[in-house]
């Protein structure tokens, strides 16, 4: 899609206009606006997280200044993390995907120049690898907790995994995380897919904390009332995958 050949008439922004968008994008390309660029984000994306037809137009402009525009890159990767949701745009999605694979190399390689919004952009890079569910919750894993039914027994587990300790509980709202049960962290040679990816990224940049938590996360886990294995990526990918419609 190209920002030039748009019909713009027929792309509404979050606010149900189609004019206020391709003027503000005008704005921007010339210099660092930063009214234009605080009004495009509440024109792209709504306080609800939805996007509109004009979120998905103006992607490819965004991916050509995300280069030299913090702003532009961070209102992308909003965008994108947002893809997954029901805004009925999926033609206009496809139509951007040569401009998400550039994107995709740009956040690469702002990650490995180490940024201080290291797990902003990662997230953003899994959103546009359509991996929006760990887009979507993981964390630092300073204090990050992930809710899934045991495939077994099918009760609540808690899966923990932050400077608090890594363990599967019960939660008991009254007592806490009950009956822990330490997680069993992935080896190297047990990750593959996405998991793979998130490690192996994470040690390339030096994020130990990060590479250590997704070891964690791809790992397994013991469930405390029945006491069977399972791998927590798995059974939480399976449980919470979005689906494009």
């Amino acid at each position: 899609m190209n920002a030039q050949v748009v019909n713009w008439t027929q792309m509404h922004d979050c606010r149900g206009d189609v004019d206020r968008v391709p003027a503000l994008l005008s704005r921007v390309e010339f210099g660092d606006d930063v009214e234009a660029w605080e009004e495009l984000g509440y024109r792209l994306v709504l306080e609800q997280d939805l996007v509109f037809p004009a979120s998905f137009a103006a992607l490819p402009c965004l991916v050509r200044l995300a280069s030299r525009s913090a702003r532009a890159r961070g209102l992308a990767g909003t965008i994108l993390r947002r893809a997954a949701g029901h805004h009925g745009c999926d033609d206009l999605l496809a139509d951007c995907a040569d401009a998400i694979g550039g994107f995709r190399k740009l956040l690469d390689r702002h990650l490995q120049s180490r940024p201080a919004d290291y797990l902003t952009t990662f997230l953003n890079l899994l959103a546009a690898k359509e991996e929006y569910h760990w887009s979507a919750v993981l964390g630092d894993f300073a204090d990050d907790f992930y809710h899934l039914d045991c495939p077994h027994c099918a009760v609540d587990v808690t899966i923990a995994i932050g400077d608090h300790g890594r363990y599967s509980a019960i939660r008991d709202w009254h007592l806490g995380d009950v009956d822990r049960r330490g997680l069993r962290p992935a080896l190297l040679d047990e990750l593959s897919g996405s998991g793979r990816w998130m490690h192996e990224t994470a040690v390339r940049d030096g994020h130990a904390a990060l590479a250590h938590g997704i070891a964690h996360l791809f790992g397994k886990a013991e469930c405390p009332r029945c006491a069977s294995v399972f791998n927590i990526a798995d059974e939480y990918t399976s449980a919470n995958r979005p689906v494009l419609l």
